[in-house]
């Protein structure tokens, strides 16, 4: 016997909300992947290069859909999480989204002052120059990279709690959280 999820009126996210998020999950996990790849290709190759070429692509492209998103969120609530949720994972799951949030945004920031910091031009999908933000500068250089480093792991172990957190809800709890994101699944 199922259970019914315990949600108000509204018991999903939007489908432009929805169609945000799995896009740039998407995205962010073809990212990282190219990150992961890119960095062990020794010398300077052509793949090397088009492979950075491509994961800057993606961090600019994440970072203009993230800011969509967040601003789809600030004037589109979230529906409402169940009601027999324990207080301690709803501020779990409110602090993991307000990390989340922040992380998709710092992060491609990061990488592309990594970039302006190691002289390195971004030029969006191979046609549109992106302005520098700050000179190049060797020290810097190597803090932004760390940082980007940094950022990039911290999100790949948030993430790893978000989707074990949403498959506890839905296969542990039983109580449609994950039909949310997934309305299908209901």
């Amino acid at each position: 016997m199922a259970i019914k999820p315990t949600f108000g009126a509204r018991d999903s996210y939007t489908r432009t909300a929805i169609a945000l998020h799995w896009l740039i999950a998407l995205l962010i996990i073809c990212g990282f992947a190219l990150g992961w790849v890119m960095t062990d290709i020794p010398g300077f190759t052509p793949a090397k290069l088009r492979y950075f070429s491509w994961h800057k692509w993606i961090g600019v492209t994440v970072f203009g859909l993230s800011v969509l998103r967040i601003l789809w969120r600030a004037t589109h609530g979230a529906p409402p999480l169940p009601r027999r949720m324990a207080s301690w994972q709803r501020t779990a799951a409110h602090l993991t989204h307000l990390l989340l949030y922040v992380l998709i945004i710092a992060i491609p920031v990061s990488g592309y002052l990594y970039s302006s910091a190691a002289n390195v031009p971004v030029v969006y999908l191979g046609l549109v120059p992106l302005p520098r933000l700050i000179a190049p500068d060797p020290v810097l250089k190597v803090l932004l990279k760390n940082i980007h480093i940094a950022l990039n792991y911290t999100l790949l172990v948030l993430f790893v709690l978000h989707v074990a957190a949403a498959l506890k809800h839905q296969w542990l709890d039983r109580d449609g959280l994950l039909s949310r994101m997934i309305p299908f699944i209901k």
